[in-house]
């Protein structure tokens, strides 16, 4: 097993409310590292009732590795058997590119800046 694997995580996983959302802010790079580190993060999220929306702010993402991706595509999948509508914002950057190389760029909701999935997700029905 290479030294990369037991190197610490440098990702930083913030979350909070907004009305009918929940909004999830990460900070560094996500891969094999921080995985474990989001998985711990959103589990109480996953105990609460669903919410109409949950919005993975990826603005200050910085590096997204096939593990970070994989950990998204779950998050989408978990969000879709909750009856949850998954956002991406202030997806630019990094996390464009690499969700345009997947061809995973049209599986997710994305929009380029947090405030418009915001908008979105507060808006009135």
């Amino acid at each position: 097993m290479s030294s990369e694997a037991y190197r610490k995580s440098t990702l930083s996983v913030t979350s909070g409310l907004s009305r009918n959302a929940v909004i999830i802010r990460l900070e560094g790079e996500l891969d094999v590292n921080a995985v474990p580190v989001l998985r711990e993060h959103m589990q109480p999220i996953w105990d609460l009732p669903p919410h109409p929306f949950l919005i993975l702010d990826l603005a200050e993402v910085t590096f997204c590795d096939s593990i970070g991706m994989n950990e998204l595509i779950s998050v989408m999948q978990r969000c879709e058997a909750r009856g949850t509508r998954l956002l991406l914002g202030g997806v630019q950057g990094v996390m464009a590119r690499v969700l345009s190389i997947t061809g995973l760029r049209h599986a997710f909701e994305v929009f380029a800046k947090f405030d418009d999935a915001l908008r979105l997700a507060v808006a009135p029905p």
